[in-house]
């Protein structure tokens, strides 16, 4: 049974990677999509690709979910024009550096803060309340293992991701009593530009977070967001692990290593 045929998805950080992945996902079933980033041309292209090969809305907002009187004129639109998110998919976040706590760079630790967890917080705000009031909806967070285990120069990467595991759980305890669903889908590693922001762009050593074993792939994701996102009403999968086969935990990873010589 296809559960998300006509629902309203609102996708954050929609102009690549998982967002992307996601936003191809829920079109295909038959979704209509409200798709947000920064990348206005790529989100321009997502939409004439989607709306090209589904019979289904799509509409793009360039966005920072930093600037939270941007969401909230964002969320103001949408309602003045009756278009109340059935799914809000928290997908916008990034990780820069992996430096030692000590040699980390501030401007990072802001970026990373005020995009992982405060851009999380004022779109969740800004829709939450609706989804109260009219007592449907889903929030899905796409949270981390890294919120699970803290690993070498993550440090504030894992703690913005561990701040999204507790809020995973907070905003569940927040609305015992009502139809609302919070759920969050924590993947391992996975191919998508995170490593190149993480990096600073640089291509090569982004590369090397990849080689010798099979990471998930964004549509991997794509597809278990929409299997949570697609159970049955009464059913809230309240946190889903996703790990590549040859990854066990945070720090167990088989790589095959080359013998050409």
């Amino acid at each position: 049974m296809n559960r998300l045929q006509g629902k309203l998805v609102l996708i954050t950080g929609a102009s690549a990677g998982i967002g992307a992945a996601c936003a191809r996902a829920f079109a295909a079933r038959g979704a209509h999509l409200l798709l947000s980033a920064r990348r206005f041309s790529r989100l321009e292209a997502l939409r004439d690709e989607l709306q090209s090969a589904h019979e289904t809305e799509v509409h793009i907002e360039k966005l920072d979910i930093r600037d939270r009187g941007g969401v909230e004129s964002y969320v103001a639109h949408l309602l003045s024009q009756g278009r109340v998110p059935d799914i809000l998919v928290n997908n916008a976040g990034l990780s820069r550096g992996l430096e030692p706590f000590h040699e980390g760079r501030v401007e990072d630790w802001e970026e990373m803060i005020d995009t992982n967890v405060k851009g999380l917080l004022y779109m969740s705000r800004a829709v939450l309340h609706l989804m109260v009031e009219r007592n449907s909806g889903h929030v899905i967070h796409i949270g981390s293992t890294a919120g699970d285990i803290v690993y070498p120069g993550g440090n504030v990467y894992n703690a913005t991701k561990f701040a999204v595991k507790a809020l995973n759980q907070g905003m569940n305890l927040d609305v015992v009593g009502t139809r609302i669903r919070i759920s969050s889908v924590d993947p391992g590693l996975v191919e998508t530009e995170f490593s190149q922001v993480r990096f600073h762009g640089d291509e090569e050593r982004a590369a090397g977070v990849y080689r010798g074993y099979t990471p998930l792939t964004a549509d991997d994701v794509a597809d278990v967001v929409c299997y949570v996102a697609g159970a049955p009403e009464h059913v809230n999968l309240m946190r889903t692990v996703v790990y590549p086969t040859d990854q066990r935990n945070p720090y167990v990873l088989h790589r095959e290593t080359s013998t050409a010589g």
